[in-house]
């Protein structure tokens, strides 16, 4: 049977989506974020979701959405204040959300470790700060490490600029940031494309994240800026 991982509808692909799920949700503030898939989960009704993300939210769709809708219970992320999170502001202020912050490499490296099946990794950042709290810290050639432990989740919504119908996938300049790390870091990938091009469209070199790691992929061509 020939491998086929389109799917015909947003609903469709965020099927099984439920209470209390952690979803990673790749995007770079505007650049990249999966807005369909979220108005997607929105859409479903599911909530107490932990949300794992570079941003809070920006503006009011999407993740911003999400959490103005009081369907997050925990997000971690980098930078949850930042310009328009104002969604995210209101519910932290009420202590309606629950936060942990995590240094922008450090939560790249956490997922990537997930992925690449790593226990653990010691890392200098934060040594010294409230982000190490609770954590262990040993002394490696006379330099403090913390200890940080991988990030996994449920779900990973991704937007990508290009998918074959195995799942490969090829992203628009910094739309790609966290997308190829949360697709391995995740059980369930799912992609929004902006194209679907048939198998020999991709030469395999320019390739960034393997279908291996692609569980399905809607077609979503709408006219918001990809390459920023």
């Amino acid at each position: 049977m020939a491998i086929d991982k389109i799917v015909p509808t947003l609903e469709a692909a965020v099927a099984g989506i439920r209470d209390g799920m952690t979803i990673m949700i790749s995007g770079f503030g505007f650049a990249g974020v999966p807005n369909d898939l979220i108005t997607a989960v929105l859409d479903l009704g599911v909530g107490d979701l932990t949300v794992i993300s570079n941003n809070a939210g920006t503006g009011t769709e999407g993740l911003a959405a999400l959490i103005g809708s009081g369907r997050v219970r925990r997000i971690i992320c980098s930078y949850p204040r930042s310009r328009g999170s104002d969604r995210f502001d209101a519910r932290y202020a009420a202590g309606e959300i629950e936060l942990e912050l995590v240094p922008q490499g450090t939560l790249s490296e956490r997922m990537r470790a997930a992925g690449a099946g790593i226990g653990a990794f010691y890392c200098p950042t934060g040594v010294g700060t409230e982000l190490a709290a609770g954590k262990e810290v040993r002394t490696i050639d006379g330099r403090d490490y913390v200890l940080e432990m991988p990030l996994r989740a449920d779900v990973a919504l991704v937007q990508a600029q290009k998918a074959d119908r195995w799942g490969n996938l090829t992203y628009a300049k910094s739309a790609r940031n966290f997308a190829p790390v949360m697709a391995m870091a995740a059980d369930l990938t799912i992609v929004q494309a902006r194209e679907i091009v048939p198998l020999e469209a991709m030469d395999p070199e320019t390739i960034v994240t393997p279908s291996i790691f692609v569980d399905r992929v809607v077609h979503v061509d709408n006219d918001r800026e990809w390459d920023i």
